[in-house]
């Protein structure tokens, strides 16, 4: 046969550079793996014999991204990129292994070289974290609000309400400051506003990363998904194709996670995607039952500002029912009764900046009544979505976002911003969203101050010996001649302007339309917020500020003139975290 002496030689030189390979990688190995010989030389592997919680990675800002596999059982089961640290890390991230205890586990790197990826020789097993012992103390840790353990998080997603657990799903990169790697990360709180981060429950797969989407309680199994004596909990996302390797060239698609034990275990069913491609980049399924037409909707963002109608009767077969030109990406709709009369409701459609419409919805298509209508006025909002499945006897439309706030130096990056009750009310201007923080703030009082019925003068300051970092405000105020109205919160000022009847604070303004001359003013104070709401809840102004260094002082001083304070109260806070 040709050839034969050539091939034999090129076996004999393969062999070489493989044992080569095989003895640089065991010489590099940490010291609780071997190193895999089926692996291409320009990268590198280790097999792990899993008996620890965590692998731990060491995190370098701006250094080049690496992609790290995970296989369990030779097959794939995680995938991202991360910026390794070569030398000394910025910080240290996690990724969970313990369900893959004493499983055979091999750990990849795209490439691999000695000088800039020692990084990928540093990764250990633990059952804790470089960090662990400082975590929720950093300095820009916000304090009332919630912020993922480590790296990235943006929008709210998966929000719904089961068997005493608020549960709150993010869009969280587990493994960076930056944005990427999009996966679900998971937290609950029995109160909303204590909240136990549960790790990520929704990982990147072949069909793309996870981008955001809503969760409901399969009360009725319509979806064949429960098989004990806890009710389904279903997760909609996005399956965001060609946003990484392993789904490269795909498109974005809609599929299902499912859980059988409060949410404590997810399992992605097998027949995902259960919507195929409708347009481009169609994403962030908002899903809930209504009840009058007796069926699933699902609200989709299409392209443009265009919204897609969705209906199902089992939550994998979807039929499209209408499209609305409206509102950019994350779309939420639900019915809210107009000042409090459950008799008279009306359907709220929003996107991703919260502005809305007020209409009508039959289960097929909405209807605006109203042109767009502006939700809030700060520098820090979107994203948001409200809680399926709270219970009738609560009645509340709850509502949390994407708090964007920069945190530099920290290991965890951007927040959610404090919950919020969400009502419908009829003004002069025509039916309008009020907000308001939910009434379970009252559980972080400390010390309270409370003043009635006074003048405030010039030169005045009422709250001069009030001292903390943590605040919730109330003021209920009419000006008599004054001009304006300033609060110094911790140096930032929340201007109330009488004599044009407007609310600034640092570059945002919003409109003021006192009731009876009567001004109300109530403010949350974070260390990486200010959330501002006005004429009882007509207004609202969520500012993102770096306060940690700022001075833990208070001012209310009278300009032009005096001010009639009705009411005057002042609570320090306590730490979610204690």
């Amino acid at each position: 046969m040709k050839g034969t002496g050539k091939m034999n030689s090129l076996k004999v030189f393969y062999a070489v550079l493989l044992i080569c390979a095989v003895s640089y990688g065991a010489q590099t190995a940490p010291a609780d793996a071997a190193v895999s010989q089926d692996k291409a030389p320009q990268g590198k592997s280790i097999d792990l014999l899993i008996n620890k919680k965590y692998l731990n990675f060491p995190v370098k800002n701006g250094a080049e991204k690496r992609l790290i596999s995970l296989w369990v059982d030779g097959k794939k089961l995680r995938e991202f990129d991360i910026e390794l640290a070569p030398q000394q890390p910025d910080f240290w991230v996690f990724l969970d292994v313990s369900k893959f205890h004493n499983r055979k586990t091999t750990l990849t790197i795209d490439r691999y070289d000695e000088q800039n990826d020692k990084g990928f020789d540093s990764v250990r097993q633990a059952d804790d974290f470089p960090g662990q012992d400082s975590l929720y103390k950093e300095k820009l840790r916000p304090q009332f609000h919630f912020t993922s353990q480590r790296g990235w998080n943006n929008d709210t997603n998966g929000m719904a309400w089961y068997a005493g657990e608020y549960h709150l799903f993010y869009q969280h990169n587990p493994f960076g400051w930056k944005w990427g790697n999009m996966t679900w990360g998971h937290a609950v709180s029995k109160d909303l506003v204590g909240w136990t981060e549960l790790g990520d429950a929704i990982h990147p797969d072949q069909l793309g990363t996870i981008y955001s989407g809503s969760a409901v309680v399969d009360e009725n199994n319509t979806a064949g998904f429960g098989t004990g004596k806890e009710k389904p909990i279903v997760c909609f996302y996005t399956s965001a194709g060609d946003k990484n390797q392993w789904s490269k060239g795909k498109p974005f698609t809609q599929s299902i996670a499912y859980s059988n034990d409060r949410g404590r275990t997810w399992t992605k069913y097998q027949g995902n995607p259960v919507l195929d491609n409708i347009a481009g980049g169609n994403r962030d399924p908002k899903v809930f039952w209504h009840q009058p037409s007796g069926q699933w909707v699902m609200v989709l963002f299409l392209r443009g500002k265009e919204l897609a109608f969705l209906a199902s009767d089992n939550l994998k077969n979807w039929q499209l029912q209408s499209k609305l030109e409206s509102f950019y990406e994350c779309p939420e709709l639900f019915a809210l009764p107009v000042d409090g009369n459950n008799k008279n409701q009306k359907w709220i459609l929003y996107g991703g900046s919260g502005d809305y419409f007020v209409g009508e919805f039959d289960g097929k298509a909405f209807a605006p009544q109203t042109d767009k209508i502006r939700f809030q006025y700060g520098n820090c909002f979107y994203a948001s979505q409200t809680f399926n499945n709270i219970l009738e006897t609560d009645g509340r439309r709850v509502q949390m976002a994407w708090g964007k706030v920069a945190m530099p130096g920290m290991p965890f990056n951007q927040m959610i911003l404090f919950p919020v009750c969400l009502t419908l009310h009829t003004t002069d201007d025509g039916l309008r969203m009020f907000v308001q923080p939910v009434k379970e703030i009252k559980k972080l009082y400390d010390k309270k101050h409370k003043r009635k019925n006074f003048v405030l003068k010039p030169g005045e300051n009422p709250l001069k010996d009030i001292a903390g970092e943590l605040f919730h405000i109330k003021i209920r105020m009419k000006a008599q001649n004054a001009q304006s109205c300033r609060l110094a919160v911790r140096s930032v000022d929340v201007i109330c302007r009488f004599d044009n009847q407007t609310l600034a604070c640092l570059d945002k303004s919003a409109p003021l339309k006192p009731a009876d001359g009567n001004i109300e003013i109530e403010i949350l104070v974070d260390r990486m917020s200010v959330e501002i709401f006005a004429d009882g809840g007509a207004v609202y102004m969520p500012m993102g500020v770096n306060l940690a260094d700022k001075p833990r002082t208070l001012g209310l001083l009278a300009e032009g003139g005096d001010i009639k304070i009705e009411s005057l109260e002042v609570y320090t806070l306590n730490s979610i975290w204690q």
